[in-house]
């Protein structure tokens, strides 16, 4: 006679909706000050970062860019790829959602969430085009799929079913077959150019910390400033 199977623990019952805003966590992480950070808020944003790759937080790169249209605010996560002193840059179909908002007002919101280290980076500026060259050199160094993928989604559109969005990209593959896949020309990159940076750190007691970089003048020069949690 066969040994009894090993019965699992059955999973936790999920909180009751009256639960939901009983639910807490505690944020026991230390200080952040003015004294604790470098003067150029990109540089800041790097050595944040670093620390949320060795931390592993899930995928460290992505943020939530926010935009706005006639019928109000849109959000979507993200990648960056590319951080300088010239801003944070992301790339995208230009005629989904997100390029068209961005056309129409010419400015961008974004946050950075690493949870795991109780850390919020929040972004604000303008919006400009990725040099063509810059994006060429980008795409050509995505993997082919997703080459393929740029070209067939209609980003944004309206699309029957899968299998509508499967076919053209069976055609797109067809006709790429043997060659490399250029670029289209309605896929490319976004760059905000931020006027303002926010670091906020989680504190005990929702006593947050939370320093803005704000730039001061024309010339680009950035003032230090905290804020009330």
């Amino acid at each position: 006679m066969s040994e009894p199977s090993e019965m699992s623990e059955p999973a936790p019952a999920p909180p009751a909706h009256g639960e939901l805003a009983a639910r807490r966590t505690q944020y026991e992480t230390a200080g952040l000050d003015i004294g604790d950070v470098v003067g150029d808020p990109i540089e800041q944003w790097w050595a944040w970062f670093n620390e949320a790759v060795a931390a592993g937080c899930t995928e460290p790169e992505a943020f939530i860019v926010s935009t706005v249209d006639q019928d109000g605010p849109d959000s979507r996560c993200v990648l960056a790829r590319g951080v300088d002193e010239r801003g944070f840059a992301f790339y995208t179909n230009y005629e989904s959602a997100k390029s068209l908002q961005i056309d129409g007002s010419g400015r961008a919101a974004m946050l950075f969430p690493w949870l795991q280290l109780h850390r919020q980076v929040r972004v604000r500026g303008s919006v400009e085009r990725v040099a063509d060259a810059e994006s060429d050199a980008y795409f050509a160094n995505r993997p082919r799929g997703s080459q393929t993928g740029a070209w067939a989604s209609p980003q944004s559109q309206v699309i029957a079913d899968r299998a509508q969005l499967e076919q053209r990209v069976a055609a797109f593959e067809a006709t790429f077959e043997g060659t490399d896949i250029v670029r289209p020309v309605f896929w490319g990159g976004w760059r905000i150019v931020p006027d303002a940076i926010e670091f906020w750190q989680g504190r005990p007691s929702r006593l947050h910390d939370r320093l803005r970089y704000r730039r001061s003048d024309s010339a680009g020069a950035w003032i230090i400033e905290r804020l009330a949690p």
